[in-house]
């Protein structure tokens, strides 16, 4: 944990708060704070700054004299179109978005997507919003990503994508017959990835995301996992 967010339920006061279970046991457990030390905070969806451990008992850890005046980093200009994985995976790949930077993810249904996944319960809201604190925690940011959920295809791609992408660059990770994903510069206009399962988007799906201007792009010709794609789009695309 590089960085301890604060909810607006964790204030007791303007300037005080209480932090209990995992917070508090990664205090005293991993950092091992004492009374008059400075931890690193951030407020969720605000600034980041320091606070003093004030007190520590068995159950809670309080901090006061809380200090925000610094920005979180700039966020990156992508919205993240993401076939849904194996639950499995699923976590782990909200970790790296939120870590990376990502912050608009859409879960989307694709041909080679089991109906099964839809039901799992890493897609509750309370299970998402834990997994993306955790990549925040990680980055040192405060900006909470928004995750929606679309479960047909081509009433996404035809009524809600085709208009939100109009004006930006696009592009489709696709294994096949795609161009080498650039990287010569550090992109800042705004964007769209999507990202299908392993296997690639069917060429249905494909076509379907190039009729509304997604460009398809390729890693190479190796078939990598979601969870691998991700991180490395997301660095080639942004970071140069």
């Amino acid at each position: 944990m590089n960085l301890l967010l604060l909810d607006s339920d964790d204030f007791i006061h303007d300037d005080q708060v209480v932090l209990r279970e995992r917070r508090a046991k990664h205090l005293k457990s991993v950092q091992k704070v004492a009374i008059g030390d400075s931890v690193r905070i951030g407020q969720i969806n605000g600034r980041m700054g320091q606070a003093i451990v004030t007190g520590i008992d068995e159950n809670q850890v309080t901090l006061a004299q809380l200090s925000l005046s610094q920005q979180p980093p700039k966020p990156l200009p992508v919205h993240l179109i993401l076939a849904l994985p194996r639950p499995k995976m699923l976590r782990r790949i909200f970790q790296t978005a939120a870590t990376m930077g990502v912050k608009h993810i859409t879960l989307i249904n694709a041909y080679k997507v089991e109906k099964s996944y839809w039901q799992t319960p890493f897609l509750q809201a309370e299970k998402i919003h834990e997994q993306l604190i955790l990549g925040l925690e990680q980055a040192k940011d405060t900006l909470l990503p928004k995750v929606t959920l679309a479960k047909r295809f081509k009433p996404f791609v035809e009524d809600e994508l085709s208009i939100a992408c109009r004006g930006k660059k696009n592009w489709v990770a696709h294994p096949y017959n795609s161009g080498a994903c650039p990287h010569d510069q550090s992109l800042e206009a705004p964007s769209s990835l999507a990202i299908g399962p392993e296997g690639g988007f069917i060429d249905y799906e494909v076509e379907k995301l190039s009729d509304i201007g997604f460009q398809s792009i390729s890693l190479g010709d190796r078939i990598l996992r979601v969870e691998t794609a991700l991180p490395v789009l997301l660095a080639k695309l942004f970071n140069g």
